[in-house]
């Protein structure tokens, strides 16, 4: 990327809006992604973060301290650059959806996966058409294809910057329900995060919470909701 150098350069961070989205230029520059393209974003909403994490910069640029451009550039340079792909690859989880594979047994454990996961399964029928089938154990089962298809399609007709927030929402949660359930505005991030971690958490509470294990799981978390709000800046409904 010309413009991710190891210190800052540039005096002034400004939004512009222009033909297909909007631009962050430092200076009279404009940011580009490490492949050199454009870093042209489809909100105001993103290009204002954007912008606002390279006001914050104050001598050497670090990445990763930089959520939302990172997640712009991979967007553009690895997303749109191979769509089809990476949405086959995130389809392919409603095959093997987290909510699909229950505990059986303990009763606690049954009980709260079953009061957290069923009515998520409901509503994915309800909303997409797409009945999931649920199972004991970790055998996989076979979903219907038309079933599949109906999760998959949103997927499909998200916009490259909508997909890569896709990416980390399933990725993270291991289920494409919980993802949807996100982007429709079904759950919120933590609701979402908390349904995803029945089972990590129910062992924490009958051995106790692992210090390792626990602070990797806050990194996840902390991303989990960063795939999130980014997914709500994509949005063409929150376009502004």
């Amino acid at each position: 990327m010309s413009n991710w150098v190891a210190k800052r350069f540039w005096t002034d961070v400004n939004v512009i809006e222009i033909d297909g989205g909007f631009a962050v230029h430092l200076d009279a520059r404009p940011v580009k992604t490490p492949a050199k393209a454009a870093l042209v974003v489809p909100t105001r909403s993103m290009a204002d973060a954007v912008a606002g994490e390279w006001r914050l910069v104050v001598e050497k640029i670090d990445p990763n301290l930089m959520p939302v451009t990172r997640s712009a550039n991979a967007s553009i340079d690895k997303v749109a650059t191979q769509f089809g792909e990476v949405a086959t690859m995130l389809a392919a989880y409603g095959g093997s959806d987290l909510l699909c594979y229950r505990a059986e047994n303990p009763e606690g454990l049954v009980q709260r996966q079953t009061e957290g996961w069923d009515p998520l399964l409901d509503w994915a029928h309800a909303t997409f058409g797409a009945r999931l089938v649920s199972t004991v154990g970790i055998m996989p089962i076979e979903q219907s294809e038309v079933d599949l298809a109906a999760l998959a399609a949103p997927l499909f007709e998200a916009s490259n910057f909508e997909l890569a927030a896709f990416h980390d929402l399933i990725a993270m949660s291991g289920s494409l329900v919980i993802a949807l359930g996100v982007a429709q505005g079904h759950l919120t991030p933590a609701e979402a995060w908390t349904l995803s971690r029945i089972d990590e958490t129910w062992q924490a509470e009958q051995w106790g919470a692992d210090d390792d294990a626990a602070q990797v799981a806050e990194i996840k978390r902390a991303a989990f909701v960063h795939a999130a709000d980014f997914y709500q800046m994509a949005s063409i409904h929150a376009r502004g």
